[in-house]
């Protein structure tokens, strides 16, 4: 459980009693719904991360897009509805060579404007063994309004390493370079950390 979910829920279960008490009992229960709605919506399973030279889904939810790019990478576009399990995991393992906060509007995420529209979090990672870059976005959507990113620019990362969470529906978009095979097509649903989107050619 990533320990938002605890403050939520603890803060709409004092709502809730509070209401229950100062008003009428049934008062609280709408409060006490939203409060396990938060405690399931912040869940953070253990997962199985597969070994060798793969690029793992960095989140859980449907592949909306598969397509290139004009500087010759392809973009893998994941959508996380609310029911989703929202912590961000590493891709790959390797240094983090850059992390860009940018801000922008709050589209349904799903939509192909909200990768370059939305509120967004882009960090590059250089691969441990090889080398090549690979480029995560944390892309806000139109109930998400908070990106979290727990990472730093020189900070190393393990494949499926959790670094972060985008809260209440939203999109992640991975960017692969040449030397990838693709191992997901558009509609496929992927587990964070443990899907495999790419192998190594």
């Amino acid at each position: 459980m990533v320990k938002d979910g605890y403050r939520y829920a603890l803060a709409l279960g004092a709502a809730g009693t509070a209401c229950g008490l100062l008003l009428e009992p049934w008062t609280a229960a709408p409060w006490a719904v939203v409060a396990l709605f938060c405690l399931y919506f912040f869940r953070d399973p253990e997962r199985s991360i597969p070994r060798g030279p793969v690029c793992v889904s960095p989140a859980d939810g449907r592949v909306v897009q598969v397509r290139p790019e004009p500087d010759g990478r392809t973009r893998i576009s994941i959508f996380l509805n609310i029911f989703d399990v929202h912590v961000n995991r590493s891709p790959i393992a390797g240094r983090i060579r850059s992390v860009r906060y940018v801000p922008g509007g709050f589209r349904l995420a799903h939509l192909e404007a909200a990768s370059t529209g939305n509120e967004r979090n882009t960090l590059v990672i250089e691969e441990r063994h090889g080398g090549c870059l690979v480029e995560i976005k944390q892309i806000a959507g139109l109930i998400a309004r908070r990106i979290v990113c727990r990472i730093r620019e020189g900070d190393t990362v393990e494949k499926g390493e959790r670094f972060g969470l985008i809260k209440f529906g939203s999109r992640v978009d991975v960017l692969l370079g040449e030397e990838w095979e693709f191992a997901v097509r558009r509609g496929d649903k992927v587990a964070g950390g443990s899907s495999v989107l790419a192998h190594r050619k």
